[in-house]
């Protein structure tokens, strides 16, 4: 492993650690956001990124950023837990976006190197009583690994002193044939996930679940991903012309949830996780104008998120599965993306 130096803020060093399996296959992890800043597979960086760290204090696509305390929205930034409504930050219309205007995306972590045969980073972070309206101390944990199978294991932990609630993700955007390699219409992609959950136009679910078939949100067998993304579908239309949607994944426990490929380069990604629910994003609101690393012009469409999740705005659907932690429990998953040719 080494250790760089990739600005300040504050006066605090912002440092980037960067890992190696025996492949050859390396990452770069920023202790401010939890940022993965590059991961490179065979030649090709595979993941968007920002030049500058001042760019990502106002990270509004929150490129690679680490989610938290709860991963994607919540309606009217409030929510009830035993008996108590709890007011959030509003950074998002009239709702809470992806933990508040300062969630765990705009945070110092600690970073600590982990012994063992494959390159791990433990990134740790203490979230106090109130942290953008929501209850409860939280220590929370995320290791990073990068297996000798050419995999991105993110392993996350949290504990707690109070019931509250917890719903972590990493927000990576990927490019299989280059970060900067234009859109990724001509990706292809299998999702395991037979029902999705339509929005509104501020990105909040109903409450629905539809099934994906007879729509252009069904990818059950693999096509390529353009053609959904230029249809007249209203869930479509809705977020400005492409995905930005949780699915209902298929079974439980620690399976294959999809699998994207890269038309020019091949390079296959599948991913695992142990979660109900994946949110689909396909950089519909990606800023053309911004800094990003390598001089890189960037733009709508120019990656793919995959955000495994608890379903946005559960806390507010009962029949949604919700993420409560309780005191004395351990939120305890593990998402992991496996690369290959």
């Amino acid at each position: 492993m080494s250790i760089s130096k990739f600005g300040e803020l504050d006066g605090k060093d912002v440092l980037c650690y960067k890992l190696e399996n025996k492949n050859g296959m390396t990452m770069e992890v920023l202790n401010f956001g939890g940022v993965v800043q590059s991961l490179v597979f065979e030649g090709t960086d595979m993941v968007l990124a920002h030049d500058k760290v001042e760019d990502y204090l106002d990270n509004d696509a929150n490129l690679g950023v680490l989610v938290g305390r709860n991963s994607n929205r919540i309606a009217n930034a409030e929510f009830e837990l035993n008996g108590k409504t709890y007011k959030l930050a509003v950074n998002n219309h009239k709702g809470n976006l992806h933990g508040g205007i300062i969630g765990f995306s705009k945070k110092f972590w600690d970073v600590e190197a982990i012994d063992g045969d494959a390159p791990s980073l433990q990134l740790s972070l203490l979230s106090p009583d109130g942290d953008e309206g929501f209850p409860g101390e939280v220590k929370v944990t995320v290791t990073y690994t990068l297996t000798e199978s050419n995999s991105l294991r993110i392993h996350y932990e949290a504990t707690c002193d109070s019931d509250t609630i917890v719903n972590l993700t990493n927000h990576s955007y990927f490019n299989l044939n280059g970060a900067d390699s234009g859109t990724i219409d001509n990706h292809k992609l299998v999702l395991n996930a037979p029902f999705f959950t339509p929005t509104d136009s501020e990105g909040i679910p109903s409450g629905e679940i539809r099934p994906v078939k007879g729509t252009p949100m069904d990818f059950l067998s693999e096509k390529e991903i353009g053609p959904a993304l230029n249809s007249d579908y209203e869930q479509i239309v809705i977020v400005e012309n492409g995905i930005d949607h949780n699915y209902v994944l298929e079974g439980t426990g620690f399976r294959n949830i999809a699998t994207v490929t890269g038309d020019i380069t091949g390079i296959k990604m599948n991913v695992y996780t142990d979660l109900p629910g994946v949110q689909i994003y396909t950089a519909n609101f990606l800023k053309e104008n911004d800094s990003y690393k390598n001089d890189a012009t960037y733009g709508k469409h120019h990656g793919i998120c995959l955000e495994t999740q608890y379903f946005p705005n559960a806390m507010n659907i009962p029949h949604f599965n919700t993420p409560i932690l309780r005191k004395g429990e351990k939120y305890d998953t593990t998402t992991e993306y496996v690369f290959s040719k």
